[in-house]
């Protein structure tokens, strides 16, 4: 137990306030809709090695990944007192490419030595590459956009202007771009006073010795969650339905192997990296495995980095689950996350069989719009992702019409897209029978049906068109989902990774998937 139980309660709730207000902070200065109604960021705070003490309720597949691009900033370049990095390598810690990471380091005195560190991850709706919204269907990541390695945007306190200038050339919307870039600057010097104020309010020696037993803390409330598991070891595979370019199924394996109170997970035995996008680096393998297993915990304890320490985490260098450079990884991020936390939730369901849910939608649905706006004439560029159903679990059916998992953003309300882009949304709604059936059946998906009022670009970039999500406990799979184009009254079916380009009065359906059933139906 901690000296001071108390104490170290109202730390923890210290700490989870500064990232959460870097998160107000950010949504509320932002341009885009991506950031500013989906709530596609997050943020953390770090301790002096770049490891992460809290984070805000945000994005789980950002904030399992975020402390290697931390510890990327740290030994990449010198931070200096007012200086900001920016990166989105997704082979240094990053995601995917529109995931743009912003990291700060907090001083004390003169001190020249970070006593803690600030970061956000926001995804901005383009960064190039060879499609409006930057998720394309791309063989290699330079097709996928602009690639920013740990690079001084902010120094000394003034943002460098050539850095800056040589961003938005390379995106479409350079204007919004700035805006969110500047956004995510705020947020960080948001935290850095907050982080100050509480410094000099309790002292650095109190606060750096409560961060570090907070990560303590979440290390034995994990390892205990973990000993209550049988010692085993537990297997699960699951697939990716294809990569867009005709190769598929790829599938997922993992290994659980539970000792006392520790867990290894072991990729090996999952296809190779493949041509398509799909391919996740170790910073989304990493994160989506320890995402399942803080499930498991059942006290409220922060997600920091004693989580990790009971976890060992294998993903063999060339796999679908660990790919080397130049691998495409747009839709790593977004879809091969879900498998990947599918896997460990069916694997991590043979030890806990009552207590692990049907496997949710498995897929972002991710849809990129871009083109010229007729009412401005200029370049618009748009990316969101859209919910579906939630598995059924023991005692309770699935929600419908959530993200799940590795995303946490909301739907893009009509009016906000109506107002940004060329668009009407013409059907937004639940999308009946796409549940599992089960004694608590699966979350019903939705259908979201876009007409385009101009010449559009569309990139549509999902999974679970193929494979279904499955079923736990008798329960039956979720419904597939399905992507339509609807021309002159006439529907054409579009495959699950599509670039096409559609003209005005064209509607574009998105079906997306049920959550598998729990238990069987009686």
């Amino acid at each position: 137990m901690a000296k001071n139980p108390i104490e170290l309660e109202i730390f923890k709730n210290i700490f989870v306030s500064i990232a959460e207000e870097m998160g107000v902070t950010l949504c509320r200065t932002a341009f885009s809709p991506n950031i500013k109604e989906r709530l596609d960021y997050s943020c953390a705070v770090y301790d002096a090695h770049g490891e992460t003490i809290a984070q805000g309720d945000h994005l789980p597949v950002h904030l399992g990944a975020m402390p290697l691009s931390v510890k990327a900033a740290i030994e990449h370049t010198t931070i200096e007192p007012g200086d900001m990095v920016v990166l989105n390598d997704p082979f240094r810690g990053g995601t995917h490419l529109p995931d743009i990471t912003l990291v700060s380091a907090m001083f004390l005195g003169r001190s020249r030595v970070p006593a803690f560190y600030v970061a956000n991850r926001a995804h901005h709706s383009d960064v190039g590459g060879i499609s409006p919204g930057s998720m394309p269907i791309a063989q290699e990541i330079y097709q996928e956009g602009l690639i920013i390695p740990p690079v001084k945007l902010v120094r000394r306190g003034e943002i460098v202007p050539d850095v800056m200038a040589f961003i938005l050339a390379n995106v479409r919307t350079p204007d919004e771009r700035e805006g969110d870039i500047t956004a995510q600057i705020a947020a960080n010097r948001v935290g850095e006073t907050r982080l100050r104020q509480v410094v000099e309010k309790y002292g650095p020696k109190r606060v750096a010795n409560l961060a570090a037993e907070l990560q303590d803390f979440s290390e034995r409330v994990m390892r205990s969650t973990i000993r209550q598991m049988p010692d085993g070891e537990y297997f699960f595979e699951d697939a990716l339905d294809d990569d867009g370019f005709g190769t598929g199924p790829i599938h997922i394996k993992a290994a659980i192997r539970i000792n006392g109170d520790s867990a290894e997970v072991d990729f090996a035995g999952s296809d190779s990296q493949v041509m398509g996008g799909v391919n996740a680096n170790y910073a989304i393998t990493l994160s989506a495995t320890l995402y399942a297993f803080r499930c498991l915990v059942q006290e409220d304890v922060p997600y920091n980095a004693g989580i990790s320490r009971a976890i060992c985490v294998i993903a063999p260098e060339g796999s679908i689950v660990n790919a080397r450079r130049p691998a495409a990884v747009a839709g790593g991020n977004v879809e091969t996350s879900q498998r990947i936390t599918d896997v460990v939730f069916g694997a991590l369901g043979k030890a806990l069989p009552q207590l692990l849910p049907a496997a949710s939608q498995g897929t972002m649905n991710n849809v990129t719009l871009g083109g010229i706006d007729p009412r401005n004439g200029k370049r618009f560029a748009y990316y969101e992702t859209i919910a579906g159903g939630m598995g059924g679990r023991n005692g309770l059916a699935g929600i419908s019409g959530v993200h799940t998992h590795m995303t946490n953003t909301r739907n893009t309300p009509v009016e906000a897209i109506e107002n940004y882009l060329p668009v009407r949304i013409r059907h937004y709604g639940l999308r009946s029978d796409s549940g599992g059936c089960g004694e608590f059946p699966g979350g019903e998906g939705i259908l979201r049906e876009y007409e385009v009022l101009a010449d559009t670009e569309v990139t549509i970039l999902s999974e679970r068109r193929i494979g279904r999500p499955y079923g736990a406990q008798g329960g039956e799979p979720g419904r597939c989902g399905r992507n339509t184009i609807v021309r002159d009254n006439i529907v054409e079916e579009v495959p699950g990774k599509a670039r096409l380009k559609i003209r005005p009065g064209d509607r574009l359906r998105i079906e997306t998937p049920g959550g598998g059933g729990y238990g069987q139906a009686k």
